[in-house]
C-alpha cells in the first residue's frame, strides 16, 4: 500500500510503498476512508525543533481518521469486522497512576499515532482495540467522523467552563480555535469575540458564530479592541489557542477581574508572563492538552450528531493522498482550515466541497 511517511530527518515527506499492517492480538486493522491533516503533521513536514526532538523516522504520519474495520486480532472482543470507527490518537499504558485514576490523557508513557508509531495517512492502519471509537456512519460521514479527534481538543478545553451568558474571547482561529468559537455559540455564550492574523480564518470565525472579529495584523492594541467590545470590562473567559507570545500576553490583559484564561496553544519557545497582573486580577488560569479519554468523546458525539455544531464549513479542501504536496502547500500558505485526504482516492462529486463553495462564495 502507499503511505505518506517521514523517512529521514529534515524537511519534507515521501509517498512510499509499504507492507499492509497485520494486527497483533490486541489490534484491529482499519481501512482508512478519510483522514484529516493536523498542525502536528505540518510541524513534522517542516522538521521544526519540536519534530527534530520527538520524531524517530521512518514513520507514517496521520492521527485523525475514520474507516471500516477489516481485520481483528485474536484477543479483540468488542470490535468487529465491518464496524465504522474513528480512534483516540493517544495510546496510553493503562497501568500508571494517571491511567488508573481516570486521567489517561496525562499518561507519561503515551504513544501517539502518526508520531510515535505508524499512523493513518495510508490505505490501512493498525490500532489497539482500546482506542477504537465506534461511529454511526448515517449520522457522521467519513469526512466529518475523521474530525472527531481534533474537535475533541476544543470540547475538552471548553467542557469545564460555564460559557452560558458569558463574554468569550478566542485568540487564534486555527481549526481548534474555530471549533471553540462554534462550541461557545452552541453553549449559549452572550458574546463571542475572535482574533487572528489571517482574514481567511477570520471569515470562517464569523461563519462559525463569532459576533465580532479582530485582525491583529491591522490593530496596534489588540487587548484594547477586546475591552472596547466588552464595555471596558474584559472577557469572562479567554481561550488562547495560538501559542503566539503576544497573544498569550494579551490573554491576561483581556480577561476581566476574576475571569478565566484557558491556555491551549503551544509556544515555539519559552514565554515571559506577567503573573503579578494575573494575581492582582484574581484570574483562574488553566492549561489543557488533548482529550479526556473517553469522556470527551461522548460530548463530542452529542455536539456533532445533534447538529449543535456543524463542521462542514471548516473543511476547506479535499484531496487524494497522492496530492499530499498540494495539501502542505495550502497549509503553509495559510489558505486552508481542515483538509481531508482520501487514501482510497477522492470521492467523485463531494458534497462537502459543494457545501464549502456555497458558504465561501
Amino acid at each position: 500500500m502507499q503511505a505518506l511517511r517521514k523517512i529521514a530527518p529534515g524537511v519534507g515527506l515521501s509517498l512510499q510503498d509499504v507492507p499492509e499492517p497485520r494486527p497483533i492480538p490486541t489490534d484491529v486493522v482499519v481501512e482508512v476512508e478519510a483522514a484529516s491533516v493536523c498542525g502536528t503533521d505540518l510541524h513534522i513536514h517542516q522538521w521544526d525543533g519540536w519534530a527534530a526532538g520527538r520524531i524517530r523516522p521512518p514513520v507514517t504520519l496521520g492521527h485523525e481518521f475514520a474507516g471500516t474495520v477489516v481485520e481483528v486480532g485474536s484477543d479483540v472482543r468488542h470490535v468487529a469486522v465491518g464496524d465504522f470507527v474513528s480512534a483516540e490518537s493517544h495510546i496510553t499504558c493503562g497501568a500508571c497512576s494517571a491511567c488508573r485514576t481516570g486521567n489517561g490523557h496525562m499518561c507519561e508513557r503515551t504513544q501517539i499515532l502518526g508520531v510515535d508509531r505508524d499512523g493513518a495517512f495510508a490505505r490501512y492502519v493498525a490500532v489497539p482495540e482500546s482506542v477504537v471509537w465506534r461511529t454511526d456512519r448515517t449520522k457522521l460521514p467519513p469526512e466529518i467522523a475523521t474530525l472527531q479527534e481534533s474537535f475533541g481538543n476544543a470540547v475538552f478545553a471548553t467542557n469545564e467552563q460555564d460559557l452560558s451568558g458569558r463574554t468569550v474571547a478566542v485568540l487564534g482561529c486555527g481549526p481548534v480555535g474555530l471549533f471553540t468559537v462554534a462550541i461557545a455559540r452552541a453553549s449559549g455564550a452572550a458574546v463571542v469575540l475572535a482574533s487572528d492574523l489571517h482574514p481567511f480564518r477570520l471569515g470562517l470565525a464569523g461563519t462559525m458564530g463569532a459576533h465580532k472579529v479582530c485582525d491583529v495584523s491591522q490593530t496596534v492594541d489588540a487587548s484594547g479592541w477586546f475591552h472596547e467590545h466588552t464595555g471596558g470590562h474584559g472577557a469572562d473567559v479567554v481561550f488562547e489557542m495560538s501559542g503566539a507570545p503576544s497573544a498569550i500576553a494579551d490573554a491576561f490583559r483581556i480577561a476581566r477581574n476574576g475571569g478565566r484564561v484557558i491556555l491551549f496553544g503551544i509556544p515555539s519557545r519559552p514565554v515571559e508572563v506577567d503573573f503579578a497582573a494575573a494575581i492582582f486580577k484574581n484570574l483562574t488560569v488553566r492549561a489543557v492538552s488533548g482529550r479526556r479519554i473517553f469522556a470527551t468523546w461522548y460530548r463530542t458525539r452529542w455536539l456533532l450528531e445533534s447538529g449543535a455544531v456543524d463542521l462542514r464549513p471548516l473543511i476547506t479542501h479535499e484531496y487524494g493522498l497522492e496530492d499530499w504536496e498540494q495539501v502542505f502547500a495550502k497549509l503553509e500558505a495559510g489558505e486552508a482550515c481542515k483538509i481531508v485526504v482520501y487514501p482510497g482516492g477522492k470521492p467523485a462529486g463531494s458534497k462537502v466541497a459543494a457545501a464549502v463553495a456555497e458558504v465561501t462564495r
